[in-house]
């Protein structure tokens, strides 16, 4: 099973030739499914979102996309604070859960951005405990023997040494509750770095991966993206690396599966 991971794209400010590169290499490999875990957009306008859903129509499907902190609009307030998923659902498709599900492979995308919070850093994530609720009973319907997949925005668990933070309000207790009922992956984007480690929950085989960003906000790490790789006995994640003329294998981590 072969699976492509693409995040924070940010449309407005995206690495133009990174992502045309990208876009012309995804649709030449052979893939299962392609993720987009949020920030389409760069502050949430308009003609940011038309550039994105072109973008989306490129890419080969089946596709699981879901939306990030700066895909509510920024400069809109009212509308960031009333309806801040709006113009990503007209652009986009649904903002609150998605899922796939196909031999082999379940998926549920959960939406973890909010328009408003009650902190003074609205971009911070949020899960709530009836989110967690719904992801579990649609994993629990799935076959068994899938491998499971949760993907969303922000990294339920902090980064050692990252970039910058998510701050996920009740992400712990998600990353508890997601490894205790044996999900296989979580996949998140946000701060715009690759990386992996399991949860220290369960029998300590769900394991985070994050993937870099398609724009030029970039925070110490080349634009990038990562493809993941599944068998019998282990996820191979491998993080590609934009050189300014191709994507490069940057690194590989084999992960145990359960």
């Amino acid at each position: 099973m072969r699976i492509a991971h693409l995040s924070d794209i940010h449309f407005g400010g995206e690495n133009v030739e990174a992502v045309a590169a990208a876009t012309q290499r995804l649709a030449a490999d052979h893939l299962d499914l392609v993720v987009v875990s949020g920030d389409l957009t760069r502050f949430g306008e308009k003609g940011e979102f038309t550039a994105a859903a072109a973008w989306l129509k490129q890419l080969p499907e089946p596709l699981l996309v879901t939306p990030g902190n700066h895909d509510a609009p920024y400069f809109a307030v009212y509308d960031r604070v009333f309806t801040p998923f709006a113009r990503y659902e007209r652009a986009i498709g649904r903002a609150r859960f998605q899922t796939h599900l196909s031999p082999g492979l379940a998926v549920y995308g959960v939406n973890t951005a909010r328009g408003v919070q009650p902190r003074a850093n609205w971009s911070k994530g949020q899960i709530s405990e009836h989110q967690v609720e719904e992801a579990l009973a649609w994993f629990a319907k799935a076959p068994e023997g899938v491998l499971k997949i949760l993907v969303c925005h922000h990294p339920l668990t902090e980064m050692l040494g990252g970039p910058m933070t998510g701050k996920v309000w009740r992400g712990e207790a998600a990353a508890k509750a997601f490894a205790e009922a044996g999900v296989d992956l979580v996949l998140t984007g946000h701060i715009h770095a690759p990386f992996t480690w399991p949860y220290g929950y369960g029998d300590g085989k769900t394991y985070a991966a994050g993937c870099g960003t398609l724009s030029v906000r970039e925070r110490g790490v080349p634009a990038g993206f990562n493809i993941v790789e599944t068998d019998a006995a282990e996820m191979r994640i491998t993080a590609l690396a934009w050189t300014g003329k191709s994507f490069e294998s940057e690194r590989t981590w084999s992960l145990a599966r359960r």
